[in-house]
């Protein structure tokens, strides 16, 4: 049997940086003897795209390179909505692929329908950072790392077969994977909790361990996933900690510390609460659920349940990769923090309300409510970072360290409505409220959106450009539509 096509995508919305990240993956699938269509998918605004296409243009790539940016975006769109012949459904359908992080990736879920898609955000680089001198892990760690300060020595980049990784396993049943993938039923991090991924405070080491169970051979790897260095998926929370950890420091943007992998192993696990889609790659062949449509930060918690079901696996190939946190268009920190309380809130609910999962979706019985009790909660939380950072401004030892904190203190208490429990209540049932809304409707229409794109593809392609961009030979690709 044939295997099935692979495609390597990569969601922006930094048109501006994005084709570092293009080359830098092309250069390893050239370097392994691999090759896949490289897809840009990008959120950008018609101004930047004006602005900076030419830059991806000015690429050099040994892969084919495609784009779907704003123009793509609208044809697609425009036809879905022609096909329902309902024009109520219009906005249902144009916020599912609205510019948010779960939006932008529901366009490559659309676009790779009938395929295997691997997918790295324009941050993430194609080498991993290893220390010098591995330790053995423990029987049932399948990985360990540490914290270290930027530019210290003892760690080496290190470079692996991205691509083949991921075939190794994507898409097999558990009983085909290779032999040296641990199996269990789920990933534990020793710094997170379970089931919300949350942080539990600022660890600079931490180890993954595998949970014993068991776990059918028929599962198919519906889901996998690369380890990751350079930061840890961390808490916005944990930059905080950082920050204020560091008498020196006067901005709370930078990162001043670098998280290395000791040693690392495959895995195969019934569950994947540690999903991390920056990274991933998933089994499209016969259609997938769709990202969360939200600005907010936890568009892949549908897939941490989801994947729950028996019949479907996921798994933790044989490389890792580097994140380099770009802060361009980044939001400040004092926001992630308040969208991370939204979201802690929300993958909450969710879960606890969980009422079924199927081949295309989840659904669950929250209805968007937010109670006094659920906002106090998050004003708790949130008051005790702000006392934390006054308390720094008084022992800073420096005046610009001691401006610096208390610019900081007054940000986070603005983002948070300045602690006030009314209005701060206020405004999160109705951001809440928002979101549970935008999500349901989603997950209503998906089914029928894929089958419309089933069809599509089946008799003509979906809008696409072709980069004419050189390859790096020198030769210029000619302008072709896929």
């Amino acid at each position: 049997m044939t295997d099935p096509e692979l495609k390597f995508v990569i969601p922006t919305y930094r048109l501006r940086d994005v084709g570092e990240t293009v080359e830098a993956y092309d250069a390893n699938f050239e370097r392994s003897g691999q090759t896949a269509p490289i897809v840009v998918f990008d959120d950008s605004s018609v101004a930047n795209h004006e602005k900076y296409y030419a830059s991806l243009e000015a690429t050099r790539t040994h892969n084919e390179l495609w784009y779907v940016g704003p123009a793509e975006k609208e044809q697609f769109v425009s036809y879905i909505c022609k096909r329902l012949r309902d024009r109520k459904l219009d906005v249902l359908v144009r916020n599912l692929f609205r510019p948010s992080y779960g939006g932008n990736r529901n366009f490559s879920l659309m676009y790779t329908l009938g395929n295997l898609m691997v997918s790295a955000d324009d941050d993430m680089r194609p080498y991993a950072l290893i220390e010098d001198s591995p330790e053995s892990l423990g029987e049932q760690e399948i990985s360990r790392g540490k914290l270290i300060p930027r530019g210290a020595n003892g760690h080496t980049r290190k470079s692996y077969d991205i691509l083949e990784s991921f075939r190794d396993i994507l898409g097999r049943t558990v009983g085909e994977a290779p032999a040296n993938y641990a199996r269990g039923d789920l990933v534990r991090d020793s710094a997170m909790d379970l089931e919300t991924n949350n942080s539990l405070g600022l660890a600079r080491e931490n180890s993954l361990s595998i949970e014993a169970g068991r776990i059918s051979r028929s599962a198919v790897v519906k889901m996998a996933q690369t380890f990751r260095t350079g930061t840890n998926d961390i808490d916005a929370v944990d930059y905080v900690d950082m920050f204020l950890d560091d008498p020196d420091e006067l901005n709370a943007e930078t990162l001043n510390e670098t998280y290395v992998l000791v040693n690392f192993r495959p895995c195969v696990t019934n569950k994947n609460w540690r999903m991390d889609c920056g990274v991933a790659g998933y089994d499209n062949r016969t259609g997938l659920p769709p990202f969360f449509p939200t600005r907010l930060r936890f568009e892949d918690y549908i897939y941490r349940l989801w994947i729950q079901q028996p019949n479907i696996a996921a798994a933790h190939v044989d490389s890792a990769q580097t994140h380099i946190k770009n802060n361009y268009m980044r939001n400040p920190l004092p926001s992630e923090v308040f969208n991370e309380a939204i979201c802690h809130l929300l993958k909450r609910k969710f879960r606890e309300s969980l009422r079924k999962t199927d081949d295309l979706s989840i659904a669950f019985d929250y209805d968007g409510a937010v109670s006094l009790q659920d906002t106090e909660e998050m004003l708790d939380v949130a008051r005790a970072i702000h006392a934390r950072v006054l308390n720094a401004v008084q022992s800073a030892r420096t005046e610009q360290r001691r401006q610096a904190l208390g610019h900081f203190a007054v940000n986070l208490s603005r983002t948070f409505y300045d602690f006030e429990p009314d209005f701060f209540q206020q405004n999160v049932s109705r951001l809440v409220d928002d979101e549970v809304g935008l999500i349901k409707s989603a997950l209503e229409i998906w089914p029928t959106l894929l089958e419309i794109v089933y069809f599509k593809k089946n008799c003509r392609h979906l809008p696409v450009r072709r980069v004419r961009n050189s390859d790096r030979s020198g030769t210029r690709s000619t302008k072709a539509a896929a």
